[in-house]
């Protein structure tokens, strides 16, 4: 290893201390919170935006619900995910384990099917397309993501494997070799550019469905790439020194659904992939 490396930065995970207040300790605002809120206020200007747009077909109420559920959906599901996923041997010992939200703990892909499984509620309860609506939630996603991302960062969790590049840093509670800033590779190709190429996408008036698809499969290829460098949980090290982490066993049927979505809707009839009317 080279002796070469990067500081994690002096940032306290604490934005903002209040109180104490009314006889109690005082009120914390972490960073990690103030980042879910940006996430949540990126997806709501764009979906604002996008439903401002003549023909949307969209109103301010609908845009509302659809983000309320949503994140319910990710909540809910981003907890179930990651006790299933990652944890399921503690959840046979400790059921109750499942509500211990206090103690952290959530997983992207439980997060999706959480959202997913919101979205077909709401698709069935405005009458929209669930094609359509995945193509509309698709672009709202990345951004969020990306904050998500910078709050691990910020919270210095989550890193990376032991490397000796450049860019290296060493990471408080994470023992005193250098690590990818796996963090950031996470905002920078599942956020950033992962929007870009869903905007760009877009722009192109693509079959129904396609978005939708394309956030699938560039999230799943993303993931499995920064999986490789991305330190793994350690009581499922043995998934990883066998082969895959299990972030990637989870990648590899969202890669699937995502290019397999992709050829339905652009190999379908004209007028049907386009919805026609």
């Amino acid at each position: 290893m080279t002796s070469s490396y990067l500081n994690f930065p002096d940032i306290d995970p604490v934005l903002v201390s209040i109180g104490p207040l009314f006889g109690y300790g005082p009120l914390n605002i972490h960073w990690y919170g103030v980042m879910y809120a940006v996430a949540f206020g990126l997806a709501y200007w764009l979906a604002s935006r996008a439903a401002a747009k003549p023909g949307s077909g969209w109103t301010k109420e609908q845009v509302s619900d659809l983000l309320f559920y949503g994140f319910l959906g990710v909540i809910v599901g981003g907890r179930f995910g990651y006790v299933f996923f990652y944890n399921f041997e503690q959840l046979l010992a400790e059921p109750l384990y499942l509500f211990k939200t206090w103690e952290g703990g959530m997983s992207f892909h439980g997060g999706l099917l959480g959202v997913l499984l919101a979205m077909a509620w709401f698709a069935r309860r405005y009458h929209k397309s669930y094609l359509e609506l995945g193509d509309f939630v698709a672009p709202l996603i990345p951004l969020g993501l990306a904050a998500g991302r910078l709050g691990n960062f910020i919270n210095a969790e989550l890193w990376g494997r032991t490397t000796d590049v450049p860019w290296a840093m060493v990471f408080p509670n994470a023992g005193a070799m250098p690590r990818h800033p796996s963090q950031l590779y996470h905002v920078a190709l599942e956020g950033i550019l992962l929007f870009i190429i869903i905007m760009l996408v877009r722009r192109l008036k693509p079959a129904t469905g396609t978005l939708g698809g394309v956030f699938l499969l560039g999230y799943g290829v993303f993931r499995f790439f920064v999986e490789f460098f991305r330190e793994p949980d350690a009581h499922l090290r043995h998934l990883a020194d066998a082969g895959l982490t299990m972030g990637q066993w989870l990648c590899l049927p969202m890669i699937a659904a995502g290019l397999g979505l992709i050829i339905y809707v652009n190999c379908r009839p004209a007028t049907t992939a386009r919805g026609s009317k």
